[in-house]
C-alpha cells in the first residue's frame, strides 16, 4: 500500500499504517481475542471482500504490527496475533472506543 499521507507528520505516518479501511476493525478483533484466524475475521468484519482482508493482514505484518502463526501446513492456515508494536496501538484503539460509545 502507498504512503497517502506526509510522512513528515506523526499523524500522517500513524494514517499510513492504520488508516486503510478494516485496519482498525481487525486490530479490534485482535484486541478482543488476542488471536484471530483468517476465517474469524471474515465473520467478524461481515462486508470486506477475502482478498482486502488478505492484503490489510500482510500489510499490518508488513509495518510490524502483527505476526503470523501456521497452524496448519495443508492447507496453509494461519492465525494473527499483535506484536509488541501493534499492542502499543491499545490506547488509540480504546479511545476511538469509548468515543463510539460516547456519541452514537
Amino acid at each position: 500500500m502507498a504512503d497517502r499521507y506526509n510522512k513528515l507528520c506523526p499523524v500522517g505516518r500513524a494514517m499510513n499504517v492504520i488508516g486503510d479501511d478494516w485496519t482498525i476493525m481487525i486490530l479490534r478483533d485482535l484486541f478482543n481475542n488476542e488471536t484471530c484466524k483468517f476465517q474469524e475475521l471474515m465473520d467478524s468484519l461481515e462486508g470486506p471482500s477475502p482478498t482486502t482482508i488478505s492484503n490489510r493482514l500482510k500489510w499490518l505484518e508488513e509495518q510490524g504490527i502483527i505476526e503470523k502463526n501456521l497452524y496448519s501446513n495443508h492447507p496453509p492456515r494461519a492465525a494473527y496475533t499483535l506484536t509488541g508494536k501493534g499492542k502499543s496501538l491499545g490506547p488509540i484503539v480504546l479511545e476511538m472506543k469509548k468515543w463510539g460509545e460516547n456519541n452514537p
